[in-house]
């Protein structure tokens, strides 16, 4: 039994850890996108503080929601091997953690950009890709606490979804 939950244990952890680079990719490919005329890696590379800051902003952002998913994704294989991991009720318990866990990448993903969206039009006279761009890490700051604020209000409808699963 010991050798079976350490097996587990691993194959959770490889799990989580493919799953949370894969979204901190497509969190960055996003960016990308909405980032419009900034070029990140390149800004990064010149040492632009403020495109770094958001940038971590983002990558904090989906850590946060995606700890939600992990947890739900561990919790929900810990219950299939309770009834049985290849039974019909065990993968169907394994199979609604994974998608929960999805779930969290994706609405971790797009409330990155709906905020910084929203963002974008509520502040009719800062320019923030611009001021991005210029290095401005006041800016900076603002749009990385909007990040944060929002994907901390998401983790915890993801926490929902786990409690409601378990």
């Amino acid at each position: 039994m010991l050798l079976e939950n350490i097996f587990v244990g691993l194959v959770q952890l490889v799990f989580a850890i493919v799953l949370a680079v894969l979204a901190l990719y497509i969190g960055f490919s996003v960016l990308n996108r909405i980032t419009r005329d900034i070029d990140e890696e390149k800004e990064l590379a010149k040492g632009n503080a403020a495109v770094g800051i958001v940038v971590a902003a983002v990558f904090v952002a989906i850590a946060l929601v995606i700890e939600s998913g992990v947890s739900g994704l561990s919790a929900g294989i810990n219950k299939a091997l309770a009834f049985g991991l290849f039974t019909s009720d065990g993968l169907m318990v394994v199979g609604l953690a994974v998608f929960q866990l999805i779930l969290g990448i994706v609405l971790a993903v797009g409330s990155i950009y709906l905020a910084l969206t929203i963002l974008d039009k509520l502040t009719k006279d800062v320019k923030e890709f611009e001021e991005l761009k210029k290095g401005n890490v006041a800016v900076a700051l603002e749009m990385a606490g909007v990040i944060i604020a929002v994907a901390w209000i998401i983790q915890s409808g993801v926490i929902g979804i786990t409690a409601a699963l378990a």
